[in-house]
């Protein structure tokens, strides 16, 4: 029994199935290779213990988490060691304070960029202004009167010590002069406390657990850089900000007045071979945690690509200008992320999909076809032994020759083929009626009926 169907599908997978396969190839190297998908895992390099950068950095950690990426806090001193562990590829990304490079100090003197060494910046996050905490019997009113004191600088990973160095030489004072501590924050904040230093210095944001106590203890007082805009004159890479009067606590009047601090920002600075992916999505978490009003900061000011000595990254500036990418605006991030990079495989596709797709239908015939074709062969096969036999042999092979005949028929009438291809099918049986006949002797080679009585 002939068997019909509208297309075959063994010939269409015979067909098409390498060129499927080379496309296949193509699609998963352009995927994995020319668009690799983000790491699941980053390194971050935070501060010291009850900084500012610790707890931003623990908030950082779960904005990460909701998309399935674990950020690995590594605590160091600060800006300093934090940059060094960027340079040294120990960390993917970390704060840094404006100021902190070799490159960023200079910039203020000969008006030149920083050298990225391979880092680019994610943003700025907010001010962190210089607070300079003393005992108030330490009569401490202008900078001068430090000679001669016990003031904590911090150790030297956390760029404070190189900072505050600059302010002193600004009013004319030697490093000497006073006597320097390098201990770290809460260390320092219990000598300051049990009178054994006049004073500390911390550059952080506000939210520092340290800082919020500080700002409330009796007996401790604040510095005011009274002369703020000189500073700022001095040292480019330094702001004015204000610490307005009650924004401790209102009902307490803390501070009772306001302060006048200059504080340098913290930026959020990356390797230059993060995934552009995660780049985007840490500048969404910056806005996050970063967007909102603060003791000095409007609301939608930070995170920001201005204020930034480290050039800003292609993806970062991008975000900033235009917002999120259109799909991770609906979808989340591993989806968006999967469409985004679909592209790459549809370009693949269309390289490989137009030219051969001229070369599978081709084959797709002749796979067909070929299964009518291949029975001309036998019937061409019976026609030479007719042939061969001569006038004279042809009764002897008549029989043989038949019955070659019948089991081709029965044969041909099991093939399947497409529908659209029956007519190859009947073509054939009527051949080999033709053949039969001329075994028969009714029909000459040339297709001429002949008399059986002659």
């Amino acid at each position: 029994m002939r068997q019909f169907s509208f297309v075959s599908l063994r010939d269409l997978l015979v067909a098409s199935g390498p060129t499927l396969l080379a496309v296949l190839a193509v699609a998963l190297l352009a995927y994995w290779w020319v668009d690799p998908a983000p790491p699941r895992r980053l390194a971050m390099a935070t501060g010291q213990f009850n900084s500012a950068y610790q707890e931003f950095g623990r908030q950082y950690a779960q904005a990460l988490a909701r998309d399935q990426i674990v950020l690995n806090l590594q605590p160091s001193l600060g800006s300093a060691e934090n940059l060094e562990r960027l340079r040294k590829g120990e960390v993917d990304v970390a704060f840094v304070q404006s100021g902190s490079s070799t490159e960023g100090q200079q910039a203020d003197t000969e008006n030149r960029g920083a050298d990225t060494q391979g880092l680019v910046s994610l943003g700025s996050l907010f001010t962190e202004p210089v607070w300079l905490f003393l005992r108030e019997e330490a009569g401490v009113r202008k900078l001068t009167d430090l000679r001669g004191k016990r003031i904590n600088l911090g150790p030297e990973g956390t760029g404070v010590p190189r900072l505050f160095r600059r302010l002193l030489d600004a009013n004319g004072i030697a490093a000497d002069e006073l006597r320097v501590g390098a201990l770290e924050n809460t260390p320092a904040t219990v000598e300051l406390l049990a009178g054994r230093i006049d004073g500390l210095v911390f550059s952080s944001a506000p939210e520092a657990p340290l800082i919020q106590m500080l700002l409330q203890t009796p007996g401790i007082r604040l510095f005011d850089f009274g002369q703020a805009d000189a500073y700022t004159r001095r040292l480019p890479f330094l702001t004015h900000v204000v610490l307005p009067r009650g924004i401790v606590d209102l009902g307490r009047d803390i501070p009772a007045q306001d302060y006048h601090l200059i504080a340098p920002t913290a930026t959020l600075v990356a390797r230059e071979d993060l995934h552009p992916a995660l780049v985007g999505l840490l500048v969404k978490a910056a806005g996050d945690i970063h967007g909102k009003a603060g003791w000095f900061q409007q609301q939608g000011q930070f995170p920001s690509p201005k204020y930034s000595e480290i050039p800003v990254a292609q993806e970062a500036a991008r975000y900033y200008r235009d917002g999120p990418p259109f799909l991770q605006r609906y979808l989340r991030f591993w989806l968006a992320n999967l469409f985004e990079r679909l592209w790459v495989v549809a370009v693949a596709l269309a390289a490989l999909l137009i030219p051969l797709s001229r070369i599978v239908p081709p084959i797709y015939v002749w796979r067909v076809r070929s299964r009518v074709y291949r029975w001309y062969g036998e019937l061409r096969k019976v026609e030479q032994a007719l042939e061969a036999a001569g006038p004279e042999g042809r009764e002897t092979v008549r029989a043989e020759l038949l019955a070659r005949l019948d089991e081709i028929e029965e044969r041909v009438n099991h093939i399947a083929i497409p529908l659209a291809y029956a007519e190859e099918l009947y073509r054939l049986r009527s051949h080999i009626n033709f053949v039969r006949e001329r075994v028969r002797g009714t029909i000459d080679r040339n297709g001429l009926a002949l008399s059986l009585t002659e």
